[in-house]
């Protein structure tokens, strides 16, 4: 199925987390990144847009499964550094969400 990272299409398995969707794209890298894979870290935290909602909202990678059409709005740094090879010059834009943050690079809705 396709999904859009920061506005780059990428084809990767249905049936999956997000993060194993990250992990599908970068296989050299994401494994690599210090992602608990069980909603602790919070490193995995995204900002993304279904196509059938308004607004984006803030999920976390490793609990939230892909689905067609799902577009990604925004990373967290420890993605960004991850997935930089494959994002190109996209991965290094600053986000304007970075300031502000619980740290994971992403503002919280709480």
């Amino acid at each position: 199925m396709e999904i859009t990272i920061l506005g780059k299409p990428f084809l990767v398995p249905d049936r999956n987390s997000v993060l194993r969707a990250f992990q599908f794209i970068s296989p050299e890298t994401v494994p690599y990144g210090r992602f608990c894979w069980n909603q602790e870290c919070q490193y995995c935290r995204v900002s993304c847009q279904l196509p059938d909602e308004d607004a984006p909202r803030t999920i976390l990678s490793c609990k939230f499964m892909v689905s067609e059409g799902m577009s990604i709005t925004d990373l967290s740094p420890e993605l960004r550094g991850c997935l930089r090879a494959k994002l190109g010059p996209i991965a290094s834009t600053a986000s304007s969400k970075t300031q502000g943050t619980n740290g994971s690079g992403i503002a919280s809705h709480e």
